[in-house]
């Protein structure tokens, strides 16, 4: 019999009625997605004098951060403003390790920061939604973004605002609205994997220090020493380059995982990603702590909430940023962000490797003009984050979120600007 002659026949669609959506709130700028990027723009359009909204579809500010339980800022280094101002509160409210040569790590307590971002927001005077998931877009005859449609516990909702912000990593926004956007290596598609964070307990950083990453040691030391360290437990974890990054004496993020050819725009791939994750983040720490000796006691206390996703939507922008301007170290007179961090590509295919690389890049520090965040096909749309304009290659270095806060900062700056003088 042949499978295919037997296959269902696909289910028809349910046709909803046509209902009035309420129009539950008008701001000045509206900014949707909570993370890195969406703080950075929430603040910097409040603070402009804006009327600020902020929508998040978790229960706290972070994005990955928090709910990701990504706990390790990358590219802050060289970055002021909104970016400063987080670690510095981090910082002195003891949510930040020190190292033993008084250097700060770039780690922090998660739960700290959901505290850190939450009063910023509150003191700017952002309003903040939870717990509400972007649905819908409307846009007028001239192709201006008029209106987001939202779900949440309270229904069906409309938002109105004089601009728009979309920080959610996917550029679910301006995918609702019909911006034109890529996805994937050019050549099939594919995206990076994704990788669940974990945060564990129960041991102590002199106990393993050889086994902790950015701490003295050239980078893939410590990462091989894990590797081997998870092999001789008798797990081979997905992710070649297992990383251990101290956040304070005792607590660490292990980041060991890679979830391959999924895509972060698909709700099955997403479950299938997460459920496969937390099992073998679950292996790892169970076959570790059997070592016994520094690991005898080692615990999981949690794993992130969401998964890490590096990889969605690249939506298309009045600048597309391209690996020629990351060779080049391109400068521009509307810089919205300096990057300085290198490619870094974690590999596609679990068949040819289970690494990173660079893609044969050699950056140079460049700058993301302010073009790269204005939507190209809709009015009145900001990007803020990952999903700003730019090619594959691109996308691999700038994807970060020192990176992302940056690019939020300038979009709510620049989103103020246009709400207030229309």
């Amino acid at each position: 019999m042949n499978p295919a002659s037997s296959a269902r026949p696909p289910l028809p669609p349910v046709r909803e009625a046509a209902r009035s959506t309420p129009v539950v709130h008008h701001a000045d700028v509206l900014v949707c997605g909570g993370g890195p990027a969406g703080v950075a723009a929430a603040l910097a359009a409040a603070r402009a004098g804006a009327r600020t909204t902020l929508i998040e579809l978790h229960g706290c500010l972070g994005g990955v951060w928090t709910t990701g339980a990504l706990s390790w800022i990358i590219d802050h280094q060289n970055k002021g403003g909104v970016m400063r101002e987080i670690l510095d509160r981090l910082q002195s409210g003891g949510h930040r390790a020190r190292l033993p040569d008084g250097a700060w790590t770039n780690g922090y307590d998660p739960e700290a920061m959901k505290n850190v971002l939450e009063d910023l927001c509150l003191e700017a005077g952002v309003r903040i939604r939870l717990h509400t998931r972007v649905v819908a877009a409307g846009v007028d005859e001239t192709k201006r973004l008029t209106h987001v449609i939202t779900e949440s516990k309270s229904g069906r909702e409309a938002w109105s605002a004089g601009a728009f912000v979309d920080a959610t990593g996917d550029g679910d926004l301006a995918a609702a609205a019909g911006c034109g956007f890529d996805l994937g290596r050019p050549e099939d598609g594919h995206t990076q994997p994704m990788s669940l964070l974990a945060i564990l307990t129960g041991i102590r950083a002199d106990e393993v220090r050889g086994f902790i990453s950015d701490e003295g040691l050239p980078w893939g030391v410590p990462l091989e020493a894990l590797r081997r360290e998870m092999e001789r437990a008798g797990v081979s974890p997905s992710y070649a380059k297992p990383t251990l990054f101290r956040l304070h004496d005792d607590l660490f993020t292990l980041m060991a995982n890679h979830e391959y050819l999924v895509k972060g725009t698909d709700a099955d791939d997403l479950s299938r990603a997460t459920l496969a994750a937390r099992a073998e983040v679950r292996r790892i720490v169970d076959a570790l702590r059997r070592l016994g000796g520094p690991w005898a006691n080692l615990r999981l206390v949690s794993t992130g909430a969401q998964i890490g996703v590096r990889e969605g939507r690249r939506i298309h922008g009045r600048y597309t940023v391209t690996a020629d301007d990351l060779r080049l170290g391109t400068q521009h007179e509307d810089a919205a962000a300096d990057v300085t961090f290198c490619v870094d590509i974690h590999s596609v295919d679990p068949k040819k490797d289970k690494g990173l690389h660079d893609g044969g890049i050699k950056t140079k520090p460049y700058q993301i003009p302010l073009r790269a965040l204005i939507a190209r096909d809709v009015e009145g749309l900001l990007l803020a984050g990952r999903c700003i304009s730019g090619d594959f290659l691109a996308h691999a270095s700038y994807r970060v979120t020192g990176n992302a806060v940056a690019t939020g900062e300038s979009a709510g700056r620049h989103a103020a600007q246009t709400a207030l003088h229309r």
